[in-house]
C-alpha cells in the first residue's frame, strides 16, 4: 500500500484532530503508517493537549504542530507560514473541521439564530477557502486538498439542521476552489463519510437512531469504520486519484444511493 500511495516523506498538514476516535486522527495514523510527514494544526491549548497525549500513547511524532484558529484569518495565515518555513513545501492538506452550537443541533432549524447560523458557516465552511488560499502558497509542486462531509449537505437528516447547511456550504465551496486551483495542479475534493462514533457526531441527536437505518438500508448492510474513511482519504491526497478534483467521494456502505 505503501508504495502503491507514495506519500513517503510527503508534507501533509491535518486540521481538527478532537480526540483518538475523530476522523482526522484516524487519517493522521494512517498518514504516518505510509511514512508520510505528518503536520498538525490546533485550536485551543485543550487541543493541543489532546493531541499530544494521543501521539505520546501511540509512540508517534509529529514533524511540526502549528496554532491556528479557523475562525481568525491572521491566525490561518501565521500557521501556514509556520508550516511554510519549516517544510517548504505542502504536499496535500486534510480539513477536518466542523462546529455548530448545541442548541442550533437540538431546535427545529426554523429557530436558528444568526449568530448560531454565521458561526456554523464559518467554522464549517470558509474556513476551507481560508486554508485553501494560505496553503496553496506552498503547494509549489501540486497536490491534493480534502475536506470532510456528511450526506445531510444534501439531504434533510433529522437533527443535523444548521451543520447540513453549512456542509452543503463546504461542497459547494470545494467545487469552485477545484476550479479557482485546478491551474495549479492543486485538487480539491471532499469525503462523504457515514456514521461514525465520533466527539462532534455525539451531538447530533438522532445518531443512535442513524445508525441502526444505516444498518437496514445501506446496500452492504453495516456501518462504516474509521479505518475505511481514512484508506479513501489516502487515496484521495495520493496520486491514486490524479484525474479526481471537485468531487464529492461517499464512503458510507452506499447509503447514499438510497431513496
Amino acid at each position: 500500500m505503501e508504495d502503491l500511495l507514495k506519500l513517503k516523506g510527503k508534507n501533509i498538514v491535518v486540521m481538527g484532530v478532537a480526540n483518538e476516535r475523530s476522523i482526522a486522527w484516524g487519517i493522521a495514523k494512517t498518514l504516518f503508517d505510509v511514512g508520510a510527514n505528518v503536520i498538525f494544526t490546533y485550536r485551543k491549548e485543550r487541543s493541543l493537549a489532546k493531541l499530544e497525549k494521543a501521539l505520546e500513547k501511540n509512540e508517534l511524532n509529529a514533524r511540526l504542530v502549528a496554532e491556528c484558529d479557523v475562525n481568525e484569518d491572521e491566525s490561518i495565515r501565521a500557521a501556514f507560514e509556520k508550516i511554510g518555513t519549516e517544510v517548504g513545501v505542502i504536499h496535500g492538506v486534510v480539513h477536518s473541521v466542523a462546529f455548530a452550537h448545541a442548541e442550533d443541533l437540538h431546535n427545529d432549524f426554523v429557530e436558528t439564530s444568526r449568530d448560531g447560523y454565521a458561526f456554523a458557516q464559518d467554522t464549517s465552511s470558509y474556513s476551507l477557502v481560508a486554508t485553501a488560499r494560505e496553503a496553496r502558497r506552498y503547494m509549489t509542486e501540486g497536490g491534493s486538498i480534502i475536506t470532510m462531509s456528511y450526506l445531510g449537505a444534501e439531504r434533510v437528516l433529522d437533527g443535523y439542521n444548521v451543520m447540513g447547511v453549512a456542509k452543503a456550504a463546504l461542497e459547494a465551496s470545494m467545487r469552485y476552489l477545484a476550479h479557482d486551483l485546478g491551474k495549479e495542479n492543486i485538487r480539491v475534493n471532499a469525503v462523504s463519510a457515514g456514521a461514525v462514533r465520533t466527539l462532534s457526531a455525539k451531538g447530533v441527536p438522532s445518531f443512535n437512531t442513524i445508525l441502526h437505518e444505516i444498518e437496514e438500508k445501506a446496500p452492504l448492510r453495516r456501518n462504516i469504520t474509521l479505518e475505511e474513511v481514512a484508506k479513501m482519504s489516502m487515496v484521495m491526497l495520493s496520486d491514486l486519484s490524479s484525474g479526481v478534483t471537485g468531487e464529492v467521494v461517499y464512503v458510507d456502505a452506499g447509503y447514499n444511493i438510497m431513496g
